[in-house]
């Protein structure tokens, strides 16, 4: 992109946001799950974030959306439908890209299952779930790899802060060795 005027890129700009809208609100969902799993949130406010949790879920996925369709018109990039839809199909960084298109799928899929529990079974759909974060760290690398913001403050600082928090909580939940007896299960 040579041209310093937004209006040449306008496509670009709003792909990157919704982008960046969708990594955000995908670390919030992954937070706010982790959370749940590690117990951290009191007791009378789990409802609310099991409430929280599930509608910035759908928000992330939303936004994962409109960041593929944005750059369906963009003029500089010009990725076609394939390189929007099938992994490392994208003419632009396509390793990078591909990771993210993998995310996506993968984000979508495990989410949206959780409508689809009661036919799973709770056990199954429960154990797929936890193959979130593996959709958010795809993600994450997606952002660092093909992001061109990477490495500017305003990125890398939410950056370090949703990867920390990630990990910290991961890492809680992971050494965790309270009994998980007398979980409250999840209704529809």
């Amino acid at each position: 992109m040579s041209s310093r005027d937004p209006l040449h890129y306008g496509w670009w700009l709003a792909s990157r946001s919704a982008g960046v809208a969708a990594y955000l609100a995908l670390s919030a969902a992954v937070v706010l799950g982790l959370a749940m799993a590690a117990r951290v949130a009191p007791v009378r406010h789990r409802a609310a974030v099991r409430h929280a949790h599930e509608r910035v879920a759908l928000i992330a996925l939303g936004a994962v959306a409109a960041h593929g369709l944005l750059l369906l018109p963009d003029p500089w990039l010009k990725p076609g439908l394939a390189g929007v839809l099938v992994p490392f199909a994208s003419p632009y960084r396509p390793v990078w890209t591909g990771l993210g298109v993998c995310a996506a799928y993968l984000a979508a899929g495990l989410s949206l299952s959780y409508y689809a529990r009661r036919a799973i079974g709770p056990r199954r759909w429960r154990n797929a779930h936890r193959l979130i974060p593996v959709a958010w760290l795809l993600a994450s690398v997606h952002v660092i790899g093909a992001g061109t913001d990477s490495h500017s403050a305003w990125l890398a600082v939410p950056l370090v802060v949703t990867i920390g928090a990630v990990v910290a909580l991961g890492g809680y939940r992971a050494l965790d060795r309270r009994p998980r007896t007398g979980r409250a299960r999840v209704t529809a």
